[in-house]
């Protein structure tokens, strides 16, 4: 699994997920997606507006480039099967949507993905099943945002949209101000079977 950043850099939050996803028998990895401004930057919450800024100076396209290019490394991995899948949060979430727009994992989640409505122009070209969880108290992906990805994927088997009406924007983030315990836990439990059947089950 290749885990895509929030745009606060590699921190201690994606860490957990790295650990969350190798204690059931994944292998993680989650790519500096800064590295060409400022490499190893880690921001805090409250670091808001200086994480705004780092993320407007990293191309979209170059970052879902960034994000294949670990995809391609992991198949080639001893620890990997070859199958390899992608799993992002925030700016992250809307990264996991368009690298499976323009490259090819075996599956893809979001958490929370803004700006996923920006790039419904790609929604053609979705190449893999998908998993999305949105928060209905998120003012950053509000139900405007949720019902046009939603309107964009009407009737595609391959995508599923998942809502949790008490929980805020990055309600999965440990430790975060907007954490929501079962929110959180419920989308885990959910992604991880959506995982399990993507990528260890069955081809085709």
């Amino acid at each position: 699994m290749v885990v895509a950043q929030e745009i606060f850099g590699v921190t201690d939050s994606l860490k957990q997920v790295c650990d969350f996803l190798a204690s059931r028998q994944f292998t993680a990895i989650c790519p500096d997606l800064y590295w060409r401004t400022e490499e190893g930057v880690v921001l805090k919450e409250n670091d808001y507006e200086r994480a705004r800024a780092m993320r407007a100076k990293t191309d979209d396209n170059q970052a879902a480039a960034d994000l294949n290019a670990t995809m391609e490394f992991l198949k080639k991995h001893p620890a990997c099967t070859g199958r390899v899948g992608i799993i992002g949060y925030c700016w992250g979430g809307m990264l996991s949507y368009l690298t499976a727009c323009r490259h090819k994992p075996e599956a893809a989640v979001g958490y929370y993905g803004v700006g996923i409505e920006n790039k419904l122009d790609q929604s053609a070209n979705l190449s893999c099943s998908l998993m999305l969880h949105y928060a209905g108290k998120d003012a950053y992906a509000g139900p405007d945002v949720r019902a046009k990805v939603r309107a964009a994927h009407e009737g595609d088997p391959k995508v599923t949209i998942l809502e949790y009406p008490d929980a805020d924007h990055a309600f999965a983030r440990p430790g975060g101000h907007n954490f929501h315990y079962a929110s959180a836990d419920l989308a885990d439990m959910r992604t991880l079977s959506f995982l399990t059947e993507k990528l260890f089950g069955p081809r085709g």
